[in-house]
Order: C-alpha cells, then structure tokens, then sequence
C-alpha cells in the first residue's frame, strides 16, 4: 500500500502541486519520511467498498447537551475574558472592520484550540496525504492536500514541520489549507497572516472568515425561548424562516423574560431546537448560519454564540434543561433516517446524526401517527418505523 501511495503522490498529486506553483523542493520536503497513517477515520484503502470505511464503529449517540457541558462552557468563558482584556485593542478594530463582535471572535478561537493553548500534533502532510489517497472524501482532501502545499511554497507556515489537527485543520483558528489560502488575514501589520503564532492574525482571520461568509451587522446570534406546546417542533429549520415579530405574534417568547430588541423583530428569525422538545429552543438569526459555515453542526454555533455572550455579558447557563436522551447508536439512527426517506420525507441524508430535517421529520412523522411531537430519535421509534 506505501508504493501505491508513492506513486499516487507523484503521479497523481505531484503534477496538480506543479501547476499550482509548488516546487519539486517543497513537494520533496513535505512528504520526505512520510508515510501513511493507518488510525485516521473513514480511511476506504483501495480496491475496497467507499460504503464500508475501515474502523468504522458502533458510535453510541450522546446528549446535545454534552457539547455544552459545563467545564468546556465555563473554561472557554473565563480564558476568553481575559483575552478580551488582553486583546481588546485588537478585537475592537478587527469588529469595527468587518462587523463581527469579538466575544464571536473569542468564543470561536477558545473552542477551535483554546486560544493558541492546544497543542496541534499532526503532520498536515501526513494527515492530507493519507486522506486524499484513500478516505470516504478523498477528492476533498487531496484538494486541502494541493493548497497545503501552496502554503508551504509561499512560506507561510512557520519552519519545520507543518502540523494540523486529524482533519488537516491549521492553526489557532483552525482553518483547512483552502479557507487558509482566501481567508487568513494580517492582523499586525507584519505583511505576514501567521495564524500559528500571532494572535493577532488569529483574530483577524476570524473576523475576515464570517464577515466574507455574510456576517450581518448589527444582529444577534440568536435568543432563548420558551415555545408554546401549540407551536409545533417541525417549524424548525432555516428554510423556514419568518420575520421575529411573527415568531413573537405565535406566543414564542425570550426566556429571560425581555422582549425581543426592537431592531430584531422585523429581521427573519428561525426556530431550532437542537434536541426538539428535550433540551432548550431558540430563535436564531441568519448570523447563526454564518457560524454553520464555520463548522456545519448546530451545536458548535450555538455554544460559540452561548459562549461569546457569557464572555461579554456574563449571562449564566440556559434556563431549559437537557433533557434525558435514550441510548441509541448513530447506525440505529440511520436506520430511523432511511425508514423516513422511504415515506418520503427529506431527512438530510442517513448519516447517523439527527440534524434539523432529520429532528422535523420525526415531528411530522409523529404528528401523522398520532403521536405527540418530540422531534427527536427515541428507542420506540426502531420498531415503529420498520412497520
């Protein structure tokens, strides 16, 4: 397998990197020692099914509430007031530039590398290498893989070895070599985007990233809110949106009890609820999607968002809570997703993961069956669905 993937790299990847710019040099130097890396996920080695990664697992299903625990919110708050401090400068003209706040800012480099603290450990080439030739996604990353080495041509990277997270991500703010390439910004007036070592660039490139990706000024992310039992659980989602006042006029109100701000209420809202009628529910903004572009999972813009405004605003936990999720698999899950698809609905695809068409599909699907909407998977539903 190492000389097919010798040969991949100067075959296929090799000429690509040439055309890009790369040197013979910098290709040499990249992959000089490297071999392939065996515990990487959704490795498909070649000649097997793409169906059937190696090492896939049972993953067991978790609470949301999981992601938001309490030691990652609290530990991500308090370093980021202090770099709120140390930085505020910075933040200020990087948030007067672009329109992102910088408790987003904060919030999304704590939870990308802990503020410039978590130590990246992975050879990027190593990493992108082995993805490329032989993962679920490999014409993604041997795309990351082309850009990697333009970086490394262009002498960005700091000397040495270029290391990334398993998903070849780089940097404080965890950029793939590609957004790295349209994104990174320099936020100390060096002439360099070093967002490996400048914290400044680091926030910089944040901002510059969601400000390109359509950050709108002057909106919120998003709002807690208790949602009446009238109001169905199957409205959630961002192709479903309506002005806020139209979400207020429903009987949809802030839990802490304030009206929604006036500027908001005209702006289009959405409702989401990340664990349907088991955890806590929210009226978002398009701001909220901005940060989807970030990092696709629900959970990770939300606690980029709770977290931002416990840095700024000292706001304590959500007033819902988590509520108490059955032990399910993510492949009970995707059998829950493709039994809903053959009835025709449009769950996201049979991923294992209960996304927000998977969540309004369970509602609707209940609500057909005469069952109370919870938008979300339970055990009962295995046999109910397979009828």
């Amino acid at each position: 397998m190492e000389r097919q993937f010798q040969v991949w790299l100067q075959d296929t990847v090799w000429p690509r990197a040439k055309a890009q710019g790369v040197s013979r040099a910098t290709m040499q130097r990249a992959f000089d020692g490297v071999t392939l890396n065996w515990k990487l996920p959704d490795l498909v080695p070649p000649g097997s099914s793409a169906q059937t990664p190696k090492q896939q697992k049972q993953a067991e299903f978790g609470s949301p509430g999981r992601y938001l625990n309490a030691g990652s919110v609290q530990g991500a708050t308090a370093k980021g007031r202090q770099m709120a401090r140390r930085h505020a400068r910075t933040l200020a003209r990087v948030e007067a530039e672009t329109g992102v706040p910088g408790r987003i800012i904060l919030a999304i480099w704590g939870r990308e590398s802990g503020y410039g603290q978590v130590p990246i450990r992975h050879d990027a080439f190593q990493v992108l290498g082995t993805k490329g030739f032989m993962s679920t996604r490999a014409a993604y990353f041997t795309d990351e893989l082309i850009a990697a080495l333009q970086i490394a041509e262009a002498g960005h990277a700091p000397t040495g070895t270029l290391k990334s997270s398993w998903a070849g991500a780089l940097g404080q703010p965890q950029f793939m070599p590609s957004n790295f390439l349209t994104f990174a910004a320099d936020g100390n007036g060096d002439g360099r985007s070093d967002i490996w070592g400048s914290a400044e660039d680091t926030i910089a490139s944040i901002g510059h990233f969601l400000s390109q990706h359509g950050w709108v000024t002057g909106r919120d992310w998003g709002f807690e809110v208790t949602v009446p039992p009238q109001i169905t659980c199957a409205l959630e989602g961002p192709d479903q949106g309506r002005p806020i006042q139209d979400w207020a006029a429903l009987g949809i109100t802030r839990v802490s009890g304030k009206p929604f701000p006036p500027h908001e209420l005209p702006g289009e809202g959405f409702l989401m609820m990340p664990a349907g009628r088991k955890g806590p529910a929210f009226i978002v903004t398009p701001n909220f999607y901005v940060l989807k572009d970030y990092n696709k999972s629900d959970l990770y813009a939300l606690f980029v968002g709770h977290v931002g405004d416990r840095i700024q605003y000292g706001v304590g936990d959500f007033k819902a809570r988590w509520g108490k999720v059955d032990t399910l698999y993510r492949s009970d899950i995707a059998a829950m997703q493709r039994a809903l698809e053959y009835q025709g609905h449009d769950v996201g695809g049979a991923d294992g993961l209960p996304g927000f068409k998977t969540r309004r599909s369970i509602g609707r699907w209940q609500q057909v069956t005469g069952r109370s909407p919870t938008c979300f998977p339970e055990t009962s539903m295995k046999s109910a669905l397979a009828q």
